[in-house]
């Protein structure tokens, strides 16, 4: 029988790269909640001691320098960010008249060209791919821990090199990487707290002991977050997305208001890859979506699956128009912040 190996990652929360992301998040869902129909295209930078807000907003919110600066502090402050003050920059404008011609309420018409894709498999019962699920799991459960030890700081990473079938199903693990921030004060106590975590995952998907565990691999991990490495809205669009397993659309999801389909559309693909999935007993289903700015209707949909292509079902087309996506997929509520944090699709 045939085995090979296969990786796929995921960032922590307090990666700068996702913090960005979620401060885009968190400034989108204060828009929506004064105004449901802002439109926004916001995007952050992060590095040293600055964060830089930019992009386009047209909303009758408040979101002047004080609020966005009291947002910014926030997220950083539940991240874990709280050792140093960050100085923040405003440079948000209003967004282009032009684009509000295709796709204000008289029109509906989609935000942006772009394609976008939705994934799903049987592997477990969230339709995700194994591994891709024991990550978010570890992801959420070093955030946990990391609220309640002073020794574990918010920024990390961690990978999984598996062992699969010729159906692509998850057999084993031959290594698994842990990169986590921290003070480097009693290493053999955090690292302890780590391999808990991975036994637990480990028993909890019934996977074999993996062959192989890197926690921190070059030796240390102490400088990290804003004052190791720049941060930047929408950098991680494949951990977003589908951690590798799926192809990903070119556009990230952060910061943009569900008018723009590089997000809405991408959930809603999801969502059709996951009734193909159940009605027609699909190992897997990939979806892709494509739309033209200004547009309402759908370029094309198609279906793909280990069964080969399969037929767009009456009325999908419909369904996919801008206006129905907003209103099924209940995407005005402010919920944003959240779907940043440890992936969108869980």
């Amino acid at each position: 029988m045939k085995r090979f190996l296969y990786s796929n990652e995921t960032v922590f929360r307090g990666h700068p790269d996702k913090v960005c992301d979620q401060i885009s998040d968190a400034i989108l869902d204060a828009c929506l909640t004064s105004d449901p129909y802002s439109r926004c295209g916001i995007e952050v930078a992060g590095g040293k001691s600055t964060i830089f807000v930019t992009g386009e907003v047209t909303t009758s919110a408040r979101i002047d320098t004080q609020t966005i600066a009291d947002i910014v502090q926030r997220v950083l402050n539940d991240v874990g960010y709280t050792d140093k003050q960050y100085a923040v920059f405003n440079d948000l404008g209003v967004q282009s008249p032009d684009i509000a011609l295709g796709t204000n309420d008289r029109v509906g018409g989609s935000g942006d060209n772009g394609m976008m894709f939705g994934y799903a498999c049987n592997d477990t019962p969230r339709h995700l791919p194994t591994a891709m699920v024991i990550l978010q799991e570890l992801a959420q459960m070093y955030d946990d821990a990391r609220k309640g030890n002073p020794q574990l700081l918010p920024d990390g990473k961690a990978q999984i090199t598996g062992v699969y079938d010729e159906h692509f199903k998850l057999v084993g693990i031959d290594t698994f990487t842990v990169c986590y921030q921290n003070r480097e004060l009693s290493r053999n106590v955090t690292d302890h707290i780590i391999m808990n975590m991975l036994q637990y995952l480990i028993e909890e998907y019934r996977i074999p002991t993996p062959r192989r565990v890197l926690i921190n691999p070059t030796g240390r991990f102490r400088i990290g977050g804003f004052e190791g490495d720049a941060g930047l809205t929408g950098r991680k669009i494949v951990v977003d997305n589908y951690q590798s397993f799926s192809r990903v659309g070119g556009g990230a999801f952060s910061g943009k208001d569900p008018s723009k389909m590089d997000r809405s559309g991408a959930y809603k693909a999801r969502e059709i890859a996951i009734e193909y999935l159940q009605a027609y007993d699909l190992r897997w289903c990939e979806v892709q979506l494509s739309y033209s700015i200004g547009i309402e209707s759908p370029m094309a949909i198609y279906i793909q699956s280990d069964q080969g292509p399969l037929e767009p079902r009456a009325g999908l087309y419909e369904e996919c128009t801008p206006r129905c996506i907003i209103r099924d997929l209940h995407l005005l509520a402010p919920t944003y912040e959240q779907r940043a944090q440890f992936g969108h699709f869980r």
